[in-house]
């Protein structure tokens, strides 16, 4: 086995694919809580820049280039500190697609054909063979560090359990080499949704495309204001306890987290409140917690050696492990 079987904390594993500007979801379902628990963990964050490659059409190199150096530069000013996570680039990393391959020759295709984000990425369109293999990759990710935990939104479970699935299987065919990983799901911010479709997750792909569905991190007051004011709600005109629709009950679920006040609170603060009431206050909470984050990004974005050294520092920790890992698994299918 790894090191893994030594390690003195539990291992997490996660990444932010290097596709759309982050949004306040993003900050709220994974940054916010990567960066308040890092001494609990030992932690493995990266900007998954490979799966940014999975639908050719939409690539344009100058703005992933520079989408690249925004989110490393947004996880450092999100609180992600690099004396206590190792944070990297997916593709600086070769043992990732080495492991992918290994992978894509294990793996059924049956049980790729039944990954839902495929179907639904793949729906009208000619997808690309990556875009049905990247579930492999995704499993060579998290496979590649051992890690115990990997903190995910409800919607990437499935994920996670392919990559147990994968992990169990080749364990069974060659040997024991990977740990079966556990899904790290939690309840509170873990799924904040779209304002302008709030029966669908917020994504910040879909922000590319569709203005007012998402709050980035990097927008201003005024887009902030715009989109929190014009967030879908009902056809009521007041926040009413008894009868939450799910646009009204995002909007609280976004308060709540923002504020890290309850649930019970917060509804005894807005029951009875109109719509504008709430939406206002909500527009004052994100800009107070965005602020300091757009501050300190550009305070990093203002130092590009310092930013290349930490994805260099970073990429020289996971390459230890994970070559580590990958060369094990090459043992035992005859590669070494």
């Amino acid at each position: 086995m790894t090191d893994a079987v030594a390690q003195a904390k539990p291992r997490v594993l996660s990444g932010i694919t290097a596709t759309g500007n982050l949004t306040i979801g993003n900050y709220i379902g994974a940054l916010s809580v990567w960066a308040e628990e890092q001494d609990s963990y030992e932690n493995f964050f990266f900007i998954a820049d490979l799966h940014a490659l999975t639908i050719p059409e939409a690539i344009r190199a100058d703005d992933l280039r520079r989408r690249i150096r925004e989110i490393v530069a947004l996880y450092l000013a999100c609180g992600l500190d690099p004396a206590k996570s190792v944070l990297f680039l997916q593709s600086r990393v070769p043992a990732h697609a080495s492991l992918a391959w290994i992978f894509d020759c294990v793996t059924p295709v049956s049980w790729l054909e039944r990954m839902t984000q495929y179907k639904s990425k793949s729906q009208g369109a000619n997808p690309s063979a990556g875009l049905f293999t990247y579930p492999a990759l995704m499993a060579a990710d998290i496979l590649l560090y051992q890690a115990q935990f990997v903190p995910v939104g409800d919607d990437q479970r499935q994920h996670v359990e392919l990559s147990r699935d994968i992990a169990n299987r080749f364990n069974s065919m060659f040997g024991e080499c990977f740990r079966v990983p556990a899904a790290l799901i939690r309840k509170s911010g873990a799924r904040i949704m779209g304002l302008d479709d709030p029966t669908a997750k917020m994504s910040k792909s879909k922000a590319e495309t569709h203005e007012g569905h998402a709050i980035g991190l990097l927008d201003d007051p005024k887009k902030i204001r715009k989109a929190i004011m014009r967030a879908v709600t009902d056809t009521g005109t007041a926040v009413d306890r008894e009868n939450l629709s799910p646009g009204v009950n995002n909007l609280l679920v976004l308060h709540e987290a923002l504020s890290g006040a309850t649930r019970e609170a917060t509804l005894d603060r807005f029951d009875g409140n109109g719509y504008g009431t709430l939406k206002k206050d909500l527009a004052e909470l994100v800009l107070d917690k965005i602020a300091p984050i757009q501050s300190r990004f550009n305070e990093i974005s203002g130092d590009p050696g310092y930013l290349d050294q930490v994805l260099a520092d970073g990429a020289e920790k996971a390459t230890a492990v994970a070559d580590a890992t990958l060369h094990r698994a090459m043992e035992l299918v005859g590669l070494r």
